[in-house]
Formats: C-alpha cells, sequence, structure tokens
C-alpha cells in the first residue's frame, strides 16, 4: 500500500516538472544557436516555471501530509488486525490447553474407576498428579482425614518416580491453613508471603520449599483431605495451574470416598459391628489356607474356643444393653491379649468367640488360652454402676495332631469347650 503511493505521489509532482521542463530546455538550446535576444524569454518562461514550482511545491506537501495520514490510518488498521490475530491465537491456545486438560482429566477418572482399594486409589492418585504436574523436583503429597481420630496423615506422597518419606506426618503450617480455611492455596514464593513465618516452618520438615499449590479434597460439605505439590523453585505454580489442581481434587475426592465405602462394606462384610472382630464366615475361608500353610512348613495350628459363663444371667439382670457392654469388653481383651502376627480373632457367634494361632504347639496354647482365662476372671467391668466380672470356659484343639481338616478341628474345640463347661466352667480343656 505504501508502495502504491509513493508511485501516485511521482506520477502528481514529477511528471508535470517534466512537462516544463522539456520545452524549455529546446528553447534555452535554440537561444543560444540561433536567437540570443529570444533569452529574455526564456528568463520569463523560468520565472512561470519558478512560480509554478511554488505551487506544486505547496500541492506537494499537502499530499505528503495526506499520504502521512493515509499510512497512519493503515497503521492502524493493521494494528487492529494484528491485535485482533493475537487474540485469535490466544483463545485457539486456550481451546487446544481445555482439550488437552479435559482428556487428561478423562484419563484420571478412567484409571481411578478402576481402584477399588483405599490403598490402590491413593497410589494411582498421586501417580496421575504427578503424571500432570510433576518433575524430578516435584513432590506430591496426600493428606487424608482419619475417619475416626479426624486427624490429617499422609496416605501417599512421591518426588518423580519415587515414593518418599515426608518428616511433617500430620502436615506443616501451610497444610493447617487449608484444613483451617478449606480454600486452595497458591504460595508463588514462600520468603515473600506475608501469611507464613518460614523461618518457623523450616525446622518442622528439611525438604527445601519456594513454591507450592494446595487444594482441600471435599465432596458436598465433607473434607476428606488435601492435595498438595511443592517445588524448591520459586514461581513453579501459577493461578491456572491451582484451578486445573482443584478440578483434579475433586475428581480424586470423590474416587477416595467411594474407595472408603467399599472398604467400609468390606469390613462390614467380614466384621462384627459390635466387637470389631473377624465374623465366622471369614475364619472359615482363612482355616484351610492357613491349615495348608502349617502342613507345608510341619508345624501346628491352635485354635481355641471362648464361650462367656453365664451370659443369659447379664441380659436378665442388666439389660441386654449391658450385655453388649460384656461382649465388647470380651472382645477388646482378646484383641489386646492376642496381637502377635498371624492370630486371627473372631466373634464366633453369640456369646462364643474363636482364636486361630499358627505356629502353635499343644503345651503353647494351653499356655495362653490359662493365662486368657485368668485374664478375663480378672477383670472387672461396671454394669448400672455395679462391679461385676465374668468367667470364660475354653476349648483347645491343634492341628495336625487331633484334626485333619477344619470342619474336625472346630468340632474337637467345642467339644473340649462343652467338657470344660460340664466340669464347672471358668476353666480351659484340652481335645482328647
Amino acid at each position: 500500500m505504501t508502495q502504491k503511493l509513493k508511485i501516485q505521489l511521482f506520477s502528481f509532482v514529477f511528471l508535470p516538472i517534466a512537462v516544463l521542463l522539456a520545452p524549455l530546455a529546446g528553447f534555452f538550446l535554440f537561444a543560444f544557436v540561433y536567437e540570443p535576444e529570444f533569452f529574455v524569454f526564456l528568463s520569463m518562461g523560468l520565472a512561470v516555471c519558478i512560480g509554478y514550482l511554488f505551487v506544486l511545491r505547496r500541492r506537494l506537501v499537502k499530499k505528503q501530509s495526506e499520504i502521512r495520514l493515509w499510512i497512519q490510518d493503515y497503521g492502524e488498521q493493521m494494528n487492529l488486525v494484528e491485535a485482533g490475530i493475537h487474540q485469535e491465537q490466544i483463545a485457539i491456545q486456550s481451546y487446544r490447553d481445555k482439550i488437552v486438560n479435559y482428556a487428561q482429566l478423562k484419563g484420571l477418572t478412567e484409571r481411578l474407576s478402576m481402584c477399588l482399594t483405599l490403598e490402590d486409589t491413593s497410589k494411582t492418585f498421586t501417580d496421575e498428579v504427578n503424571r500432570l504436574f510433576g518433575d524430578k523436583d516435584t513432590t506430591i503429597i496426600l493428606y487424608l482425614f482419619h475417619s475416626r481420630t479426624g486427624a490429617l496423615g499422609i496416605s501417599s506422597s512421591q518426588k518423580g518416580q519415587m515414593r518418599i518419606n515426608i518428616k511433617s506426618k500430620k502436615g506443616d503450617a501451610y497444610d493447617q491453613w487449608v484444613v483451617k480455611t478449606m480454600q486452595p492455596l497458591l504460595i508463588e514464593d514462600t520468603k515473600s508471603d506475608y501469611r507464613f513465618d518460614v523461618e518457623r516452618i523450616m525446622p518442622q520438615d528439611a525438604r527445601e520449599i519456594s513454591s507450592l499449590i494446595s487444594a482441600p479434597l471435599m465432596v458436598g460439605n465433607k473434607a476428606l483431605g488435601i492435595l498438595r505439590i511443592d517445588s524448591p523453585h520459586e514461581k513453579e505454580f501459577t493461578t491456572e495451574d491451582l484451578r486445573f489442581l482443584t478440578t483434579v481434587g475433586d475428581l480424586g475426592a470423590i474416587a477416595i470416598e467411594n474407595a472408603q465405602l467399599y472398604e467400609r462394606v468390606e469390613q462390614l462384610a467380614i466384621k462384627d459391628g459390635l466387637t470389631g472382630l473377624y465374623l465366622r464366615r471369614y475364619l472359615l475361608d482363612r482355616m484351610p489356607e492357613e491349615m495348608s500353610r502349617q502342613l507345608r512348613r510341619t508345624n501346628q495350628l491352635a485354635f481355641l474356643m471362648f464361650d462367656l459363663d453365664r451370659f443369659k444371667q447379664y441380659n436378665d439382670k442388666f439389660g441386654h444393653i449391658a450385655g453388649d457392654i460384656v461382649l465388647r469388653s470380651m472382645g477388646e481383651l482378646l484383641t489386646n491379649f492376642f496381637n502377635e502376627p498371624g492370630m486371627l480373632i473372631c466373634r464366633y457367634g453369640g456369646e462364643e468367640f474363636a482364636v486361630m494361632i499358627p505356629d502353635c504347639t499343644r503345651e503353647r496354647a494351653l499356655e495362653l488360652a490359662e493365662k486368657a482365662r485368668g485374664k478375663v476372671s480378672e477383670q472387672t467391668i461396671m454394669l448400672r454402676r455395679e462391679k461385676t466380672q465374668i468367667t470364660v470356659s475354653i476349648g483347645v484343639a491343634t492341628f495336625p495332631k487331633d484334626a485333619q481338616n477344619a470342619k474336625e478341628l472346630i468340632y474337637k474345640a467345642d467339644q473340649a469347650l462343652y467338657r470344660a463347661k460340664e466340669e464347672g466352667r471358668d476353666r480351659v480343656c484340652m481335645a482328647s
């Protein structure tokens, strides 16, 4: 466009000058050769030309001003077009980023949907967050609230592709801020953030933390935990990163809640709601497997059957709530006493309890049963402000000496328990 204007300017100015000068040059040559007196007319013509040149100059200046205005107008239009193109490019890039984010969220949802247990869900969740946000220096921490105590604790932590051990198990001041406010947190530079005292926070964790983003995990009004990402580098995260992390956290919170519900249902299926002990069907499922293992190792397996003596009297005298207190106390006592790895305690039914002890000889099983009986008889329970003591009868049988299979082992222990009842209760009898 500018080149076209220059051509127009050349045509407007120089073409008339050339038309005037060409005849003037011819007259000058004629006067010089043939008629010197003709120079007077040439002078007059030259004066006319000079006057016309002044007119052309004014017109030239005017035309130049118009051209400059045209150039400015075209420049402004070009700037507007370039700004529009830039905005379109930003919008296109934004749409591309959203498409990528949606694809990543779709992959995250699919992977989380394949997890059932809380452990698998936590591990998969941190792996996916590391894939979306992480690098070799970024640390990702998933905190969850304990279902009973409500305390904040680490469920999974990862730096790069490695699982790491975090010193502050219950979170530092940044995590407590998120717990208190239940709002997302972005810190571009921990040293310049007035909300936190870095000198007090640093001794809590030896890791260097210069920037972080953190989002609470919420399902409705229920808080499940915190998802946090921190880095030793300043200004590692942006507001857009925090916004995307919040979206990721919402998806993860749903998966975590589903895993917690699944585990709760599983616990209800294999554990007694009153005592917290395993149910009989879980014991019956585990017993053949444990017996096969003991047989391969040529070891013995002990099985103890417990029955509360005169339990009906507690219900008749103090009511069924008092009976529940007795059963719960019995469950706690057995759990605390039989606490070695591999020991399995269950509520067999009603006021009956059972304990399976691997790698246990007849002599040791009898010794443990006697000690457990003594612990029960020494325990005092308050029922309706009245101190009460309970006793148990115990039957003991071992595999493979007393029985060859699970059904026979339970029968032998039950027969020994029945004999202990007949002999006066509050005693231990061994299968014969």
